[in-house]
């Protein structure tokens, strides 16, 4: 290639950088211009770094972990260490319980007569819990379901305020209502529910008001053998009379029921819920007839009405068996209202009423004089108007000329003087004659209870021989200075009645139990106190008392039937101060005379208005209840004519 001329340009090759200067900058040689400097260029933006994130994850991971530690230490602590008190916790709040009532066993007189019964009722129950501002979000909830209640029940608003605000979930607002009180609050609770949903400012604040299934007793004859039935406290046990003679067997065994609940209410599906049945009561079946009782009841309260008297009682009582048929008692009460009772009302005064018998106790005298042998019927006794013994001057209930009378004679005017003169032939001196009068006393029945168990009865007074003032030596024969019940008076007559054998009252038939069975009561105890002949000796004698123009008694006639009976007016000692004052009036017989088959005895305390002689007062009631109870019985009479004994003798 030809030569152009021009040489190419020389690559300038670096050489070592100079010392002190940068290497490969150009240096401008001696004389050369400097050159312009360039315009300054803007900095270059910092870059921010972030620190390790290692540490805060380290952080984070501890906090987590102590957290769950935390977790697992309390978990442990619940589950294992306290499980069995939070479970018992738990289960608290969860679970309710309550008793389940037995229901009481009936009350029947001799013929399956309902005299005292159980009826269907509920227990008023609340859960407090329910009345609170959370749950009602009112502040007076307690205050206004008191208020809605208080007329219902029957009870103190306070007091039910008080319980609906008590501790806990289950509150006895009221013990067995009928179930027309029930239905009353659950129509409340309806409407109150009701209202509630259409107004959300209303409260329903009955919601936590429940029932609980209950029994109620009810005596459907009301006062009738109140006395002898008692009645039932609020408690739901007996409080008197058979009611707690027989609290036991007409009780049953109460049950109990536990479930789970959630606002008040149970939850039928939960498990754990237990039930343990209650058992029924026993029923009683009492040796009363309800028809004869009521006779018998009907007959003393008009009398103790009429005679304006403290109180009367009547006592009528199989001869044969020993079984009461009756025993009433005036004033009496309703124990199905114990309110409107009066308390001195509230007694079986019949064998709690301890008193002086008078004349109805010369049977007694005449029984040991008979079978000791030292007089008959007919041995002749000189009876003069005052009779002086010991210290006091003795005379008869009215003033009369020297009577000459048969020991018959004796009892049939019932001579208290006579009586002294015959019972002191007992022995050789008046102690000897004492001892045996009171050993027939005690035979009798006197100072002993009469084997009945009843509540409250009373063995009267009767007090050793050795130990009878100089007064009582002679008073005890004509039946002052000892003290019986009504139902030992009806047992000696009854023992007369039945051939000198004294059976054992008894007032219980048996009881039937829940499952049907029936089990008799234990069969009476039977002692002979006098024999057979003298027995039928005294029943002729007290025929006297009836029959005879000169008996004391014969306003107990009763057209067809011989009857046979004894009058009685004794001397009261007033309980209140311990002195005499007013009578005992009395009488006590048996029918028919020849073949007896009924006892009845008649008392009435403190007559204040018209007679109060035993036999005007008490015979006619004695006429009115044998003549009821020997129809009821169907007792036919004998047919068999009176012999009459004689009741005086011509010097």
């Amino acid at each position: 290639m030809a030569d152009s001329g021009k040489q190419p340009p020389r690559r300038r090759v670096p050489g070592p950088a100079r010392p002190g200067r940068p290497a490969g900058r150009r240096v401008p040689g001696p004389g050369a211009r400097p050159r312009r400097p360039a315009p300054p260029r803007p900095a270059a933006s910092r870059t921010l770094r972030l620190g390790s994130p290692r540490p805060r994850l380290r952080m984070v991971s501890l906090a987590l972990t102590l957290v769950l530690i935390a977790f697992v230490v309390r978990l442990l602590q619940v589950q294992a260490v306290d499980a069995g008190t939070y479970a018992a916790k738990a289960e608290k709040n969860r679970y309710v319980g309550y008793t389940l009532a037995a229901e009481r066993g009936g009350i029947t007189d001799r013929n399956g007569v309902a005299l005292a019964a159980s009826v269907d009722a509920y227990d008023i129950t609340a859960d407090p819990t329910l009345f609170t501002r959370k749950a009602l979000k009112v502040g007076d909830g307690p205050e206004q379901a008191a208020a809605l209640l208080a007329p219902i029940l029957g009870q103190d608003q306070a007091a039910l305020t008080k319980k609906l605000k008590a501790k806990g979930q289950y509150v006895l607002l009221s013990r067995r209502q009928m179930p027309q009180v029930w239905q009353q609050i659950k129509d409340l609770k309806s409407a109150l529910a009701t209202k509630a949903e259409t107004d959300p400012g209303t409260a329903n604040v009955l919601a936590g008001v429940f029932s609980v299934a209950s029994s109620k007793r009810v005596y459907p004859n009301g006062e009738l053998a109140a006395g002898i039935l008692g009645w039932v406290n609020h408690d739901g046990k007996g409080g008197g009379g058979v009611e707690q003679q027989f609290d036991k067997e007409l009780a049953g065994k109460d049950g109990k029921i536990r479930y789970a609940q959630s606002g008040g209410r149970q939850v039928p599906t939960a498990g754990g819920s237990t039930e343990t049945p209650a058992v029924p009561g026993s029923d009683v079946e009492l040796t009363i007839d309800r028809d004869i009782q009521w006779a018998a009841q009907n007959a003393i309260s008009e009398q103790v009405e009429e005679s304006k008297a403290d109180r009367g009682y009547v006592i009528v009582q199989d001869t044969r068996t020993g079984e009461i048929l009756a025993m009433a008692n005036s004033p009496g009460f309703d124990p199905n209202d114990l309110s409107q009772a009066d308390g001195a009302s509230l007694h079986n005064w019949s064998l709690e009423d301890a008193y002086e018998p008078g004349s109805t106790a010369k049977v007694m005298s005449m029984a040991a004089v008979l079978e000791e042998g030292v007089a008959t019927p007919a041995t002749h006794v000189v009876v003069p108007n005052r009779l002086h013994r010991g210290d006091r001057l003795f005379k008869d209930d009215i003033d009369h000329e020297t009577w000459y009378l048969t020991l018959n004679g004796v009892l049939a005017k019932s001579s208290n003087i006579g009586t002294i003169l015959a019972t002191g032939q007992l022995g050789k001196t008046q102690p000897q004659s004492n001892t045996v009068l009171y050993s027939y006393l005690r035979k009798f029945g006197l100072g002993s209870y009469t084997g009945l168990g009843f509540p409250g009865e009373t063995k009267g007074i009767l007090a050793p021989p050795d130990q009878w003032s100089t007064s009582q030596q002679y008073t005890i024969p004509f039946g002052q200075g000892v003290s019986i019940n009504a139902m030992q008076a009806a047992s000696v007559y009854s023992t007369i009645a039945n051939g000198g054998v004294r059976v054992e009252p008894t007032l219980v038939r048996g009881t039937k139990g829940a499952d049907g069975r029936f089990t008799p009561a234990q069969k009476p105890e039977k002692t002979r106190v006098v024999s057979a002949r003298t027995a039928k000796t005294l029943a002729r004698m007290l025929e006297s008392v009836v029959d005879d123009r000169e008996g004391t008694g014969t306003k107990a006639r009763i057209a067809g039937y011989r009857v046979a009976g004894k009058t009685g007016t004794a001397n009261r000692v007033d309980p209140a101060t311990g002195k005499y004052r007013g009578y005992t009036s009395s009488f006590a017989g048996f029918a028919p005379a020849d073949k007896p088959r009924i006892t009845v005895y008649c008392a009435i305390q403190n007559a204040t208005e018209g007679n109060y002689f035993g036999g005007q007062i008490c015979g006619p009631v004695y006429k009115q209840v044998m003549e009821f109870a020997l129809k009821t019985l169907q007792v036919p009479p004998t047919g068999a004519p009176a012999a009459k004994l004689p009741v005086t003798f011509t010097p």
